[in-house]
């Protein structure tokens, strides 16, 4: 029941990780409470049919006994006589493991009983050595949203100086590919794909390009690469910073499980700032971008907007348009329909009457005139009104200049943003997050601006408020349960003692191998408190067992744990065993699930050799006075020669 009652907080998280951990909760209450009727019914009879008693082995032994004090052998061989035996490998190395692990135990037994000279002193430098390590590791341990994976693949976002034109932008990609096949192995390499430029129609919608100077190279890695996708990625960074300077650049992973994390954004924080006056926002945005990079936690910095993008200002005199009966919504179709085509103002199609296929009929000014077109064949483009015969050039009706264009307009919450896209160097968020926060205060939020962070960092702080609430409700609802089936107030209080070592177990482990503290682990300490207040429960249970027959409390907590040892320790070298491939992390995606597996053997493990000393102590504080007055009340009745 408190294995499982711990994992009823899942159930009140809310977004991504409610997902992620709702069926992990039901699948483990349910495993455990099949694998507690299967126990409680079918172990029994496999009890009843397979263990034996060793009827052989003892008449063996009794025949033997006998045959010391029979009559003198007349050389004749009986065939009753039972043959002996020598014992099998396996009996040896049993009977090899029982003999040092009963002198374990008997080693244990006496540093126990010496632990409980001072029990306060004793439980005091555990909970105080426990307490003192989360403290002297917490500044170690990063915090993380949800643990890296390798999804095998990474994205370079790319951006050329301002009005690159795409025939250049198409070079400067080359070179990034040659780059990438430079640093990336031939054996690991998958596939390159580039994407430049964009299309002025309804594909738009599905590239994150915003223009003839922005594209995006997707290098994918073969399976069963030997170095991972952020070795990679971070090595391709430095070299294209190295040869190719002049380039705007920002990288990804773009796997599945960092768009979910990161709420669809392309990176894990998101920094916008909100303003109706966008120049002032991008100088803003720009000022902030430069700060970031100067952090050492911060590994790249991007800023997908761009106002500087060189466009054409068309001023329609409306009084001469509609002399030739043309409206300004005429002028600008003709130019679009010039310039780009009529797909998107005006489409139309046709069906193929022998296949029924249906085709796009489009019509637009030749590629090749539309490349090389100045602002004088701009200018003669033809218009002509709805009622009229002869052609107007473009020029007669609009006024044209060059002005500076926003390449993407981004909105939040109906407010025009600005986007700073950071990526941290590691997987933790909290230093670079505490860092960003620093200076956001210091930006000036003039005229009505607002900046703000989103991304993986937001629903970070929300699930760890969640997850924090919900160890501490779990705490509470393990202690009703073992009030109500112990009835008594201490002993659950004495149970839970075993709760804090586990917690400085799981931040040393978690530190050692290198993972955050993020949701995965999260889960795995509550899953860890279940476990270890199992344990507990043996001790102090079987301890009042063994007080209600006549032991004195110091002798039945100290036999208690003598007694139940071997039931803890093979459980929990089950569940440590069980889970180390996990830990280690090496199959593909495993990744996700190491820093839970981690936090469990961590704080198991600490806790099984720590409890069997912490319980006793914490046991003998609270019930040690009892016995102190029963030997002051037996020291006069044996004086006096009564009964005792």
């Amino acid at each position: 029941m408190t294995t499982s009652v711990v994992f009823f907080p899942v159930f009140l998280l809310s977004g991504v990780s409610k997902y992620i951990f709702t069926d992990l909760a039901y699948g483990v209450v349910f495993s455990i409470f099949a694998s507690y009727i299967f126990s409680m019914t079918l172990v029994p009879l496999f009890c009843a049919k397979f263990i034996h008693p060793k009827a052989k082995e003892d008449a063996a032994i009794e025949h033997e006994e006998n045959s010391e004090i029979a009559p003198m052998d007349t050389g004749k061989k009986k065939s009753k006589d039972f043959p002996k035996k020598n014992p099998s490998i396996f009996r040896r190395g049993l009977d090899r493991f029982n003999l040092a692990f009963a002198g374990m135990l008997e080693r244990y037994e006496r540093f126990a009983y010496w632990t409980l000279r001072t029990p306060g002193l004793s439980a005091a430098a555990m909970l105080g050595g426990s307490a003192l390590v989360i403290a002297l590791f917490v500044p170690f341990l990063g915090r993380a949203y949800f643990p890296r994976t390798d999804p095998g693949q990474f994205i370079v976002n790319v951006k050329m100086p301002s009005g690159t034109r795409i025939e250049i932008s198409n070079e400067d990609i080359g070179k990034i590919e040659a780059v990438i096949r430079q640093v990336v192995a031939p054996a690991d390499l998958g596939m390159i794909v580039s994407n430049i430029g964009i299309t002025p129609d309804l594909s738009a919608i599905y590239t994150p390009n915003s223009a003839m100077d922005t594209a995006f190279v997707q290098v994918s890695l073969t399976e069963g690469h030997k170095i991972g996708s952020y070795a990679y990625l971070s090595k391709v960074r430095d070299a294209i910073g190295s040869q190719l300077p002049q380039l705007d650049t920002y990288f990804q992973v773009g796997g599945l499980v960092d768009s979910v994390v990161n709420q669809g954004l392309p990176a894990p924080i998101d920094i916008q700032i909100a303003s109706n006056d966008q120049n002032a926002a991008y100088a803003q945005a720009q000022s902030l971008a430069t700060k970031l990079r100067g952090l050492s936690s911060v590994s790249g910095v991007f800023i997908p907007q761009d106002l500087k993008y060189p466009g054409l200002e068309m001023d329609i005199d409306r009084e001469r348009a509609s002399l030739i009966g043309l409206t300004p919504k005429n002028v600008v179709d003709n130019v679009i329909t010039a310039l780009t085509s009529n797909g998107v103002i005006a489409p139309s199609y046709w069906i193929d009457p022998e296949t029924g296929n249906n085709y796009m009929l489009t019509v637009q000014y030749s590629n090749a005139l539309i490349g090389h077109m100045n602002m004088e064949e701009l200018g003669n483009i033809p218009l002509r009104g709805k009622d009229s015969q002869s052609y107007t050039p473009l020029r007669s009706v609009v006024f044209t200049k060059q002005i500076d264009t926003p390449t993407e307009v981004d909105h939040y919450q109906l407010r025009r943003v600005i986007d700073v896209y950071v990526l941290p160097k590691s997987e933790a968020l909290n230093t670079v997050s505490k860092q960003i926060n620093g200076l956001i205060k210091n930006v000036p939020t003039a005229n009505g601006m607002r900046v703000l962070m989103h991304g993986a960092v937001e629903s970070m702080d929300s699930s760890f408020l969640r997850f924090g609430m919900g160890i501490l409700l779990a705490v509470v609802l393990v202690y009703l349960i073992l009030m109500a089936q112990f009835t008594s107030f201490i002993d659950p209080f004495i149970i839970l003692m075993a709760v804090p070592p586990g917690l400085a177990g799981v931040i040393v482990l978690l530190v050692i191998t290198g993972s955050t503290l993020n949701v995965m682990s999260l889960m795995g300490v509550i899953m860890m408190v279940g476990i270890v207040v199992s344990n507990s429960i043996l001790i102090v249970e079987f301890a009042g067992i063994l007080h209600s027959r006549g032991s004195s409390y110091r002798e039945s907590v100290v036999q208690s744990c003598k007694i139940r040892l071997r039931p803890i320790l093979m459980t929990s070298l089950a569940t440590l065993l069980g889970m180390i491939p996990l830990a280690l992390g090496l199959d593909a995606g495993s990744e996700q699930y190491a820093p839970l597996v981690r936090a469990i053997i961590g704080g198991l493990l600490v806790s099984v050799v720590v409890t069997v000393f912490l319980v006793p102590a914490v046991y003998m504080v609270v019930y040690g006075r009892r016995d102190k007055d029963a030997e002051q009340i037996e020291q006069p009745l044996l004086s006096e020669g009564g009964p005792v």
